[in-house]
């Protein structure tokens, strides 16, 4: 009876272990240019893409590319979110950090609650960095699994 039991346990066990997990990836991308001149938000795909069929194999004896256009990678559906600039005419505007913080913290509750677990936070910032830069954006991406 015990081992019956314990047998019983273990297969349980293993069949939990054993299901695949799930990711999402969710960016939000906020402006660094001055002035107020960029937009940023919080991008989530609302459609999944198999990377398979986007790629290929490329060898020294065959060169070909992958046969599908880039138009097929395109995502046409998605949530975008509004979030504020980092600079407004008068320089660094630490109210909007605020306010974005606000909705990103929002979005993650959100997800949290959904049966989503926050597993990897990643940043970069890009930034032209010549004489009068006046480009760049602070890129962060959210990896949730469940």
């Amino acid at each position: 009876m015990k081992k019956s039991i314990f047998l019983m346990l273990l297969a349980i066990g293993f069949s939990l272990g054993l299901e695949a997990q799930q990711f999402k990836v969710i960016t939000s991308v906020e402006s660094i240019v001055p002035n107020g001149l960029g937009r940023s938000r919080i991008i989530n795909a609302l459609e999944e893409k198999d990377y398979r069929d986007f790629s290929s194999v490329q060898t020294e004896e065959d060169n070909s590319r992958n046969k599908s256009d880039r138009g097929e990678i395109r995502v046409k559906n998605f949530e975008e979110t509004k979030l504020l600039n980092f600079y407004n005419l008068g320089g660094i505007r630490f109210q909007n950090i605020a306010a974005n913080d606000a909705i990103i913290t929002s979005m993650i509750n959100t997800m949290i609650s959904e049966g989503w677990e926050l597993a990897f936070v990643t940043s970069a910032v890009e930034s032209e960095g010549g004489k009068g830069d006046g480009q760049g954006i602070f890129i962060t991406r959210y990896i949730f699994k469940k």
